[in-house]
């Protein structure tokens, strides 16, 4: 039978939630479809922080720089699978291009302009859903583990983005991050207005309930089929024959297929990201911290201390890399030697674009299908920001901000 609905929101991350939630909030009738829940996702993998301070895309001079020793060194935080190099030469060729002086610029002012209201916006979706107590607003660190790292350091560039950080001494982030051991690093950027999660698992189970309780219709499945009709979008799968009037596609790391059946040619790829965890009763450190030269997290969460973080660039397909944990995991060690063995490894898919832009606007075929997926490592920070957006575009609304730089067609 070929049901009907007003909205289709394809995908049941955080974005593709807090799409149905916004729409549902302003009276549309909405149908989500997504896989079954399990909480294997990018969306509950993550470092847990709401980053407006990660103004700097991936893509940078300094990357450039260092292009081919970081990807096939498989020790680097930025790393690729060598058996997907291939596959990937068009994605590199454009990510190359993207790390130019002006483009990674061009990057950071749009990057920039999409994190400067995420703190309010969380604050507001926290509230709705009952996750406020969940919200811990005591800022965030970059670590330097030497001097050298220190005085490289140089956040003009973030400042001049509207990024407040201060540059701190190894007394002084003693003082906000007193588990550390006395003797390691060289001090430290602060940012102080960074608000972290104490369980990202915990606020999405929150979120998920409030979509189901507004009576948002929801479809266990994939969409493997998309194409216009008469009057809609019609949308296909195994036990899904689906027509709606709007398409809002949030299907992450899976999005670029279901773009193309839409008309959008959208150069995403698939970053694998990883995380060990460890438990503890007590707080191991008080404050996240990444350590500059690693990549990675160390990300304090209820009951427990999750390290999380690195790029390995290489599909959808190909198992977890246990040497990519096994680098986090002597990261780790180096900074706090007395971690015992992890009591869980993860690895999950995040959606990769080569300006580290996302993709969010209407299909350059028609507006009844729009775009919001390719976030990166945002996904969970630009999550309330982009349902704005998707909100204002289905009501026929000039969004709040100009989504020029983040539409599909500026590819």
């Amino acid at each position: 039978m070929n049901m009907q609905t007003e909205i289709a929101v394809i995908g049941g991350g955080i974005v593709g939630l807090c799409c149905a939630l916004r729409l549902r909030d302003q009276g549309h009738e909405v149908t989500l479809i997504a896989p079954q829940d399990d909480e294997n996702g990018a969306s509950y993998g993550n470092a847990g922080v709401i980053a407006d301070y990660a103004v700097m895309p991936v893509g940078t001079p300094d990357v450039l720089r260092n292009l081919p020793s970081l990807l096939f060194n498989r020790d680097s935080p930025l790393a690729i699978r060598p058996n997907a190099a291939l596959s990937l030469a068009p994605w590199l060729a454009r990510f190359a291009r993207e790390c130019m002086p002006q483009r990674a610029e061009a990057n950071a002012r749009a990057i920039a302009a999409l994190l400067a209201p995420t703190p309010n916006a969380w604050r507001a979706i926290a509230a709705q859903i009952g996750g406020t107590d969940l919200l811990k607003p005591i800022g965030s660190l970059y670590f330097f583990e030497t001097e050298a790292e220190r005085r490289a350091s140089d956040f003009r560039a973030y400042r001049a983005l509207g990024v407040e950080v201060e540059q701190i001494t190894r007394d002084e982030l003693g003082q906000l991050q007193p588990g550390l051991p006395a003797h390691i690093g060289a001090g430290a950027a602060f940012f102080p207005r960074t608000v972290t999660l104490d369980d990202p698992t915990a606020m999405l189970r929150l979120l998920r309930g409030s979509v189901d309780a507004t009576g948002v219709q929801r479809i266990d499945g994939q969409v493997t089929g998309l194409q216009r009709a008469a009057g809609g979008v019609r949308l296909t799968g195994h036990n899904i024959n689906l027509s709606a009037r709007k398409v809002i596609l949030a299907a992450g790391a899976w999005s670029r297929e279901l773009a193309a059946m839409a008309g959008d040619r959208v150069p995403l790829d698939t970053e694998r990201g990883y995380h060990l965890e460890y438990d503890c009763p007590s707080p191991r450190l008080i404050r996240q911290m990444t350590p500059v030269s690693r990549g990675f997290y160390f990300c304090p969460m209820a009951g427990r201390l999750r390290v999380a973080g690195t790029v390995e660039l290489g599909g959808l397909k190909a198992p977890p890399s246990p040497h990519r944990w096994a680098v986090m995991e002597r990261g780790a060690r180096a900074i706090l030697p007395d971690l015992p063995e992890p009591d869980r490894r993860w690895m999950g898919f995040r959606p990769s674009l080569p300006d580290s832009r996302p993709v969010i606007g209407p299909s350059h075929a028609g507006g009844d299908v729009i775009h919001a997926y390719g976030h990166g490592h945002l996904g969970l920070t630009l999550a309330p920001v982009t349902a704005r957006i998707v909100a204002d575009l289905v009501a026929g609304r000039d969004p709040e901000m100009d989504i020029a730089p983040y539409r599909p067609n500026r590819f």
